[in-house]
């Protein structure tokens, strides 16, 4: 995978099972958020690369059209667009939809957020920083993906804001969608993962259950700090 010339992951392989939530977790720079940006077509995979969802080559995919074909992706720093209302940003989020069902789904939003039905015509740009990613995550969710790409869900929120987003990512678990996340707080990740994979200068060093590699003592000694 590369940004410009520049290859940022070399050789990796993941794999997610249907109702899973997987982890990538790793220091900052160490390829985790390029590799959803190459699932979602916004960067190069790369000549050699596979990327198949569900039976469908992304490869040959535009990104609108993966979206189309099941993948959702909520982008590290939220990118919700500020001078439109919070109603429009959920209705941009089905913009690759054409069915009778967008209504409801908008209606199931705002009860999986209820503080964005408060704010449903408030400008998205004046939002704090918690409201407006679980506007990103809400937007994302319009499009009824079967695979939502979360990116750094937790960065620069509160506490109790990060306790309200990760109980949803739960929620969501149960209800049965497919989640892969790249999270910072390593920690955070791997509680809320079934599975994760160590991502290090754009290699996989260690996979396996969150739940072993939260007792893996490379990875609590390099992430979780003990």
């Amino acid at each position: 995978m590369f940004y410009g010339a520049v290859r940022a992951v070399h050789d990796v392989s993941i794999e997610i099972a249907r109702g899973e939530v997987v982890s990538l977790i790793g220091l900052n720079g160490a390829g985790k958020s390029t590799i959803l940006r190459a699932i979602s077509r916004i960067v190069d995979a790369g000549p050699l690369s596979v990327l198949e969802y569900d039976g469908t080559n992304l490869l040959d995919l535009k990104p609108e059209n993966v979206v189309r074909a099941g993948v959702a992706h909520a982008p590290e720093g939220r990118r919700v667009l500020s001078r439109l209302s919070v109603e429009d940003n959920l209705m941009l989020g089905a913009y690759v939809r054409r069915d009778a069902e967008i209504s409801s789904d908008l209606q199931a939003q705002y009860q999986l957020f209820p503080r964005l039905r408060e704010r449903r015509s408030q400008l998205a740009g004046t939002l704090s920083g918690g409201e407006q990613q679980m506007l990103a995550i809400a937007r994302a969710l319009m499009s009824r993906p079967k695979l939502l790409l979360l990116d750094e869900p937790s960065l620069g929120l509160a506490p109790l804001v990060v306790k309200e987003i990760f109980a949803t990512i739960d929620e969501l678990r149960r209800s049965g969608v497919t989640i892969l996340l790249v999270e910072q707080n390593a920690s955070l990740a791997l509680h809320h993962s079934d599975r994760a994979y160590v991502i290090e200068t754009g290699h996989i060093t260690t996979q396996g259950p969150a739940a072993e590699l939260l007792e893996d003592q490379r990875v609590r000694t390099a992430y979780l700090g003990h």
